[in-house]
Protein backbone atom coordinates (compact mmCIF):
# COMPACT_ATOMS: atom_id res chain seq x y z
CA UNK A 1 0.00 0.00 0.00
CA UNK A 2 2.83 2.78 0.88
CA UNK A 3 4.47 1.27 -2.54
CA UNK A 4 1.16 1.93 -4.31
CA UNK A 5 1.02 5.62 -2.75
CA UNK A 6 4.82 6.45 -2.82
CA UNK A 7 4.34 6.19 -6.56
CA UNK A 8 1.28 8.29 -7.02
CA UNK A 9 2.96 11.08 -4.56
CA UNK A 10 5.71 11.32 -7.04
CA UNK A 11 3.85 11.74 -10.07
CA UNK A 12 1.83 14.38 -7.86
CA UNK A 13 -1.33 12.42 -7.13
CA UNK A 14 -3.09 11.41 -4.11
CA UNK A 15 -6.08 9.64 -3.13
CA UNK A 16 -8.71 10.86 -0.49
CA UNK A 17 -7.93 8.75 2.35
CA UNK A 18 -10.99 10.06 3.69
CA UNK A 19 -13.28 7.99 1.17
CA UNK A 20 -13.40 4.54 0.82
CA UNK A 21 -11.55 2.78 -1.69
CA UNK A 22 -8.38 4.33 -1.45
CA UNK A 23 -6.26 1.31 -1.18
CA UNK A 24 -7.89 0.17 -3.88
CA UNK A 25 -7.55 3.33 -6.32
CA UNK A 26 -3.50 3.53 -5.47
CA UNK A 27 -3.15 -0.36 -6.03
CA UNK A 28 -5.02 -0.12 -9.33
CA UNK A 29 -2.93 3.10 -10.20
CA UNK A 30 0.47 1.15 -9.89
CA UNK A 31 -0.43 0.82 -13.93
CA UNK A 32 -0.85 4.17 -15.10
CA UNK A 33 1.84 6.06 -12.20
CA UNK A 34 5.05 3.26 -12.66
CA UNK A 35 3.71 1.05 -16.05
CA UNK A 36 3.20 -1.94 -13.63
CA UNK A 37 1.70 -4.68 -15.60
CA UNK A 38 -2.05 -5.75 -14.87
CA UNK A 39 -1.00 -8.94 -14.15
CA UNK A 40 1.26 -7.98 -11.59
CA UNK A 41 -1.14 -5.17 -10.50
CA UNK A 42 -4.33 -7.85 -10.14
CA UNK A 43 -2.06 -10.11 -7.74
CA UNK A 44 -1.45 -7.66 -5.37
CA UNK A 45 -5.22 -6.08 -5.90
CA UNK A 46 -5.97 -9.89 -4.81
CA UNK A 47 -3.87 -9.71 -1.84
CA UNK A 48 -5.46 -6.82 -0.90
CA UNK A 49 -8.77 -8.31 -0.59
CA UNK A 50 -7.42 -11.16 1.51
CA UNK A 51 -5.93 -8.93 4.04
CA UNK A 52 -9.14 -6.72 3.93
CA UNK A 53 -11.23 -9.87 4.80
CA UNK A 54 -8.98 -10.85 7.36
CA UNK A 55 -9.03 -7.22 8.96
CA UNK A 56 -12.57 -7.05 8.95
CA UNK A 57 -13.87 -10.57 9.30
CA UNK A 58 -10.95 -12.57 10.79
CA UNK A 59 -10.91 -14.42 7.83
CA UNK A 60 -7.23 -16.33 8.12
CA UNK A 61 -5.05 -15.64 5.00
CA UNK A 62 -3.03 -18.50 3.97
CA UNK A 63 0.12 -18.91 4.65
CA UNK A 64 0.82 -18.96 0.98
CA UNK A 65 -0.74 -15.78 0.32
CA UNK A 66 1.62 -14.70 2.75
CA UNK A 67 4.54 -15.70 0.93
CA UNK A 68 3.13 -14.36 -2.38
CA UNK A 69 2.47 -10.61 -0.23
CA UNK A 70 6.48 -10.85 0.62
CA UNK A 71 7.37 -11.71 -2.92
CA UNK A 72 5.00 -8.88 -4.70
CA UNK A 73 6.41 -6.49 -2.05
CA UNK A 74 9.56 -6.83 -2.85
CA UNK A 75 9.31 -7.20 -6.69
CA UNK A 76 7.16 -3.70 -6.28
CA UNK A 77 10.04 -1.86 -3.78
CA UNK A 78 12.26 -2.65 -6.56
CA UNK A 79 10.21 -1.28 -9.87
CA UNK A 80 9.22 1.72 -7.50
CA UNK A 81 12.41 2.63 -6.79
CA UNK A 82 13.55 1.95 -10.40
CA UNK A 83 10.95 4.10 -11.65
CA UNK A 84 11.66 6.84 -9.89
CA UNK A 85 15.44 6.80 -10.35
CA UNK A 86 14.98 6.62 -14.02
CA UNK A 87 11.71 9.38 -13.81
CA UNK A 88 12.27 11.40 -10.92
CA UNK A 89 15.48 11.01 -9.76
CA UNK A 90 15.49 14.54 -7.48
CA UNK A 91 12.90 12.70 -5.19
CA UNK A 92 16.10 10.50 -3.74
Amino acid sequence: MQLAMAALHANAYRTLTSKPGHHQTAIQGLVHSIGLGNDQVWIIDSLRKQKHLNDYSGELVPESAVKSCLTQAKELNIAVAEWIRLNKPELL
